[in-house]
């Protein structure tokens, strides 16, 4: 048996054991050892300032510490091998305070993280991004409950904003996108599709007040596709999280089942949609909400039953091109009473018989037409919601275009339609969005014209360069086609076309819209520039004249002439008088524009001119005389027979 060691010895032991360490590159601990190993607690100062507190493993930092960067920036919490791993608290330098786990130095697994701006994310974190579900509130109180994927809202979850307002749908990229529905704050719902934010296509909107399917709010968690929806109470803990059961669950009420519409993908389609009966707010992640009071859908009834009272309240079936309402048509709310009205326009335009041919089914030239709906409407629809900004160098040329693939089955970005497939090309597509804002052109106003149901019309005569013209069917654009040098030059003068348009306000040349090409694999190619129609107007045009200040060949066959036909020179024979300030600035605006188009090599232009007769006063009387006289006339003879 050996003596116990007396207390001097074991003084001299511990301080063997605890002692500090310089090291070359001069780190320095201090703390305890396991022979020359740093074991048990232990303070590491490196030399650049960062300090660590807390317990060791052969000389590994494992175990619960505290680490201290220069930059003020600290953690306290589970540490393994000289990873920030398990659990733990992070303070960063900007204010911002995440607790919960990690997983080798990063945010990994369920944690709460409070953002300088007094953001607050509780929820699930992968590789030091929010994934998976989670809730993020705002300064402004404004609330999001739902799926996150690479640090962005994406899935289905529910917004609800300090205003009262709350979207519950399906998210991409932190926007709206794909189907859910949008609760006003005073009452009213839509029930549709998003975009990218953005309403497309159809969708219906009950007023306030409006009669809606009676429905309860399911205590159970709901999962769609597979997603987990998210229980509020279940973030305020990370085990119930883990323990919480997840139920699959589908719901149906009154006939209206959603969830064949409502799990579909996030891509849109743009084939008619009946939503009439295949809505219903139950089977929604705002049924998970009910647990919380603040985020609850129902205000009219602690059981969390809708009770409307008007019936006759009327509802409205839209549709939308992002976001831009072009179709509406109204319905009685009553659920006995289907009384609706015929699609209607939102944006008024003419229907003038005019010149060409509709391009039915059937047409030559049927298929090419749909394809150029389809590809305007895509772009258009596309560049529109783009924040306006100046054009750079970039933004034009051959190499500045969208390109795309319309499958006719759809594909993730585009929707299924019923034409042939095609390969689309958009030639400098910010330049033209800034065109048609510089022209005065609504974007739902351009697709309308263009794409909004109706068929284009072919003129029947083709100019002398083989190019075919066609008409929107209110006669507003003229869609032209091109060959591939006409579309380089065109590509070619455009940054100084749109300098020129920029600065001349009056400028008499061509307004254009939109550059184009269709690929119809192993068969054609086809160019196409949209452009505006000068003689669509509110009067009635009785001459058209074709002027290139030339008598050679300048006349046309007196035969056949009539409104719709094109003269020449020498067939102009009017003397026109016009105010000397107008006549001067016609003058100046002219010889500016000829200029420009000099400067870019083009000497084959022409000045169109379009003559409106307005009869003098006594003439007009004079031919009402006439004309009741022939009516009295033929009157007395029918009498008499």
């Amino acid at each position: 048996m050996h003596p116990d060691k007396t207390g001097i010895e074991r003084s001299c032991e511990d301080s063997e054991r605890h002692r500090e360490k310089v090291l070359p590159n001069g780190d320095v601990y201090v703390g305890n050892f396991d022979g020359l190993f740093p074991h048990g607690t232990g303070k590491y100062i490196w030399s650049d300032g960062t300090l660590y507190e807390g317990e060791w493993e052969k000389s590994k930092m494992t175990g619960r510490g505290r680490i201290y960067w220069p930059s003020g920036a600290t953690y306290e919490g589970d540490i393994c091998g000289g990873f920030l791993h398990g659990s733990g608290t992070f303070y960063g330098l900007d204010g911002s305070v995440y607790k919960g786990s990690w997983r080798m130095n990063i945010q990994h697994g369920m944690g709460t993280k409070t953002y300088p701006n007094s953001g607050i994310y509780e929820g699930l974190w992968k590789e030091g991004l929010q994934e998976g579900i989670g809730r993020y509130t705002w300064s402004n109180r404004n609330t999001y409950i739902g799926n996150w994927k690479a640090g962005k809202m994406s899935g289905r979850g529910v917004m609800k904003w300090e205003n009262g307002d709350l979207f519950d749908g399906v998210w991409l990229d932190g926007l709206k996108h794909g189907s859910g529905y949008y609760k006003y704050a005073d009452g009213a719902y839509y029930f549709g599709t998003w975009s990218r934010g953005l309403k497309d296509g159809r969708g219906i909107f009950y007023a306030a007040g409006s009669k809606l399917p009676k429905q309860k709010f399911s205590e159970s968690v709901v999962c769609n596709d597979g997603a987990q929806s998210l229980c509020p109470a279940s973030l305020m803990s990370s085990e119930g999280l883990r323990n919480k059961p997840l139920h699959k669950k589908r719901y149906s009420f009154d006939g209206w089942n959603t969830s064949s519409y409502f799990c579909r993908s996030g891509r849109i389609s743009h084939r008619p949609v009946s939503f009439e009966g295949i809505w219903n707010l139950s089977d929604s992640a705002g049924s998970v909400l009910s647990q919380d009071s603040s985020l609850t859908l129902s205000s009219s009834s602690d059981e969390g039953q809708h009770k409307l009272q008007h019936d006759n309240v009327l509802v409205y079936e839209r549709e939308y091109a992002q976001g831009i309402l072009i179709m509406e048509r109204t319905r009685s709310s009553d659920s006995g009473v289907k009384r609706k009205t015929k699609w209607h326009h939102k944006i008024q335009r003419k229907q003038p018989s005019g010149p060409g041919e509709a391009i039915h089914k059937g047409h030559k030239s049927y298929y090419l037409m749909l394809n150029l709906q389809l590809g305007i409407r895509y772009t258009v629809g596309k560049i529109t919601p783009v924040p306006m900004r100046e054009v750079r160098s970039s933004d034009f040329g051959p190499r500045a275009r969208i390109q795309m693939y319309f499958p006719s089955k759809g594909s993730q970005f585009t929707p299924p339609h019923h034409s042939i497939d095609f390969f689309w090309k958009d030639y400098c597509p910010m330049v033209f969005r800034n065109l048609r804002e510089m022209f005065k052109i609504d974007a739902a106003d351009y697709m309308m014209s263009i794409c909004g149901g109706d068929d284009l019309k072919e003129l029947s005569s083709p100019g002398k360069s083989g190019s075919i013209f066609y008409l929107s069917q209110d006669e507003r654009f003229v869609i032209k086609t091109l060959r591939k040098y006409e579309l380089k030059i065109l590509l070619k003068m455009l940054p100084k076309y749109y300098n020129h348009v920029g600065i001349y306000d009056n400028t008499l040349i061509t307004k254009f819209f939109g550059l184009h090409t269709i690929t119809i694999k192993g068969v054609r190619k086809v160019r196409f520039v949209v452009m505006g129609n000068m003689f669509c107007t509110g009067l009635h045009i009785h001459r058209r004249y074709d002027l290139k200040g030339s008598s050679q060949g300048r006349s046309t066959s007196k035969h056949n002439i009539n409104e719709n036909t094109t003269l020449k020179d020498l067939d102009l024979s009017y003397v026109f008088h016009l105010e000397r300030s107008w006549r001067d600035s016609l003058f100046r605006q002219i010889s500016l524009d000829c200029m420009f188009l000099e400067s870019q090599c083009i000497i084959d232009y022409s000045m169109l001119l379009g003559l409106h007769f307005r009869a003098p006063e006594h003439l007009k009387a004079l031919l009402e005389c006439q004309h009741t006289l022939q009516n009295s006339s033929s009157s007395q003879a029918n009498n008499c027979s």
